[in-house]
């Protein structure tokens, strides 16, 4: 068993954690690629318990309550999206929303009120191709401070990077050239990492969605480092919410 505290600078919503980076945290205990499937907001500055389970996998618990659950999965995609940096960067300039109208301006990763070097402001647009799916792409420079002991950017942020992208691509529609505000929250998380790139490296992520169920939606998503080298994959599911279960606020 190991202790895990999610402090308050990764947060997603304004109580709880970034779902992307809350896995990558749990994924640590996984070798390979890995599962995490998010079964309640998790909590922020408290103290949680990784734990291996008797079946192979591990569960993140809040006195005693599963929060997160992971296992060791294959991740492979039906394809891999790509874009050039300068491609990534004009995305930007179609990002989802004004920085006072966005959804969660706090957000670890996605958030517009975060300073540089605190949150990863990562701000995926629309590239201006036609693709089916569309295809959302940001550029990416991780703060030194977001390396691992290793020098290279720790695991966890790969995941955080590749979360918020998917959210905003299960909300494009490329026919109006618009998104849609529905709240969302990420319910299930896989990722591949190929290669972890040094801080201040140019990355790209490009994102698109791959379905809808009901109240489902799922995305994959790509990181590659400005030549072109595939870094790091994802698969995600998000759950449609009302605005105040996105918030973690109690609904009467």
């Amino acid at each position: 068993m190991t202790e895990i505290i999610i402090d308050q600078r990764y947060c997603g919503p304004p109580n709880s954690g970034n779902g992307g980076y809350v896995c990558g945290r749990l994924a640590q205990h996984i070798p390979g690629a890995a599962e995490v499937t998010l079964r309640a907001p998790p909590p922020l500055d408290t103290r949680l318990d990784a734990v291996a389970t008797d079946d192979g996998t591990w569960e993140l618990r809040d006195d005693g309550k599963a929060v997160a659950a992971g296992r060791a999965v294959s991740v492979e995609l039906a394809q891999i999206e790509t874009a050039t940096l300068p491609e990534a960067r004009a995305a930007e300039l179609r990002a989802l929303f004004k920085p006072h109208e966005h959804p969660l301006p706090h957000c670890f990763v996605c958030g517009p009120a975060r300073a540089k070097g605190d949150g990863l402001r990562i701000f995926a647009g629309p590239l201006r191709r036609q693709a089916q799916p569309p295809v959302l792409a940001a550029s990416w420079a991780p703060d030194p401070n977001l390396a691992a002991a290793d020098g290279l950017v720790a695991p966890e942020f790969l995941w955080s990077a590749l979360d918020c992208p998917t959210g905003f691509a299960c909300n494009y529609d490329q026919e109006s050239g618009s998104f849609e505000k529905t709240p969302l929250l990420l319910g299930r998380m896989s990722a591949r990492i190929e290669s972890r790139p040094r801080p201040g490296a140019s990355c790209i992520i490009t994102a698109w969605a791959t379905g809808r169920d009901g109240r489902k939606r799922t995305a994959d998503a790509a990181l590659h480092d400005e030549t072109g080298r595939l870094l790091a994959v994802a698969k995600t599911t998000w759950i449609a919410v009302e605005r105040e279960v996105q918030l973690g606020m109690t609904v009467s």
